[in-house]
């Protein structure tokens, strides 16, 4: 199985990259200069030329408060971009698999979102990749869109680093704990997303294996109980600890509006394709042993 990755630097496309030789899969990570969802022009020659059985787009605007001020390049690559990438998965006649997220909703449900619940973005960022899911939907009819959220991985930029090198300094941090979702580590969704495409090979005449599902870590916190929880994992490996307070949300302010609620309901991901993830606190311990290590041995080089 070949799939070829829209996207080289972003977690879920490096954790793609990590996790393929344990399913028998090579993944092929195609990015800028040679593919840039910003400029349409050279997407279908790009993938193309790369070839391969499924298409993951990984790719994506995902800086949630700048887009405020930058909606047009946000539309572009999160919504025509990922149209592009669907419409020449159709004309290759593989699937497509494209990541979008909990930011389609307003948040204010009492319960665990499902699919089939209506959507509101907040802001800018969820209204690019609503503008992307529909994108997908309208081009490519053999299509899966995983919408996951919160998440994390020893690559790049995310909430789990950003709270142990905050730790490294401070005593005590201000957590956000009145928005409520599920850590997910891209790792998990690397290992969903093979399953997913290995399903859509092998029984290609199975329709209800395409559209739309959620992917996240099983369980749910706010995100001062998160940061709680890499702390106390991080101290019991020997890395740095700080005290969490929780404050409320209108103690942050941000540009771009939050959900309160993310929590997405997977019931649909586990029927259908027979995934679900492992419970968030056993993935993030895997993660934070793995940031403590690494930054071990990169003191001691």
């Amino acid at each position: 199985m070949r799939i070829i990755v829209v996207g080289k630097e972003g977690q879920v496309a490096r954790a793609l990259a990590e996790r393929a030789r344990a399913h028998g899969a090579q993944a092929v990570l195609v990015g800028r200069p040679k593919l840039d969802l910003a400029d349409p022009s050279g997407i279908e020659d790009a993938l193309i030329d790369t070839g391969g059985d499924v298409i993951v787009n990984a790719a994506a605007y995902t800086a949630v408060d700048q887009a405020e001020s930058d909606r047009e390049l946000a539309e572009a690559i999160n919504g025509i971009g990922a149209g592009v990438v669907a419409g020449t998965a159709a004309a290759m006649n593989i699937p497509v698999i494209h990541l979008s997220t909990d930011y389609v909703f307003d948040g204010t449900a009492d319960r665990p979102y499902r699919e089939d619940d209506p959507v509101s973005p907040l802001g800018a960022y969820g209204a690019s990749k609503l503008l992307g899911e529909e994108a997908v939907a309208a081009e490519a009819e053999n299509h899966v869109i995983l919408r996951t959220a919160w998440v994390y991985s020893p690559f790049g930029k995310n909430f789990v680093k950003t709270m142990l090198r905050l730790a490294a300094d401070r005593d005590e941090l201000g957590v956000v704990g009145d928005q409520y979702g599920s850590p997910t580590s891209a790792l998990d969704i690397a290992d969903g997303i093979f399953a997913v495409s290995r399903n859509l090979l092998e029984r290609p005449e199975d329709r209800s294996l395409r559209g739309l599902f959620h992917m996240t870590g099983t369980g749910f916190a706010n995100w001062a109980e998160f940061a709680k929880e890499i702390f106390a994992l991080s101290a019991r490996f020997g890395g740095p600890s700080a005290k969490v307070r929780p404050i409320a949300t209108a103690d942050y302010p941000t540009p771009a509006k939050r959900p309160a609620n993310s929590r997405l309901d997977c019931g649909k991901l586990k029927d259908v394709h027979g995934v679900e993830f492992p419970p968030w606190r056993s993935s993030l311990e895997s993660c934070v042993k793995r940031l403590i290590e690494e930054a071990r041995k990169e003191v001691l080089r």
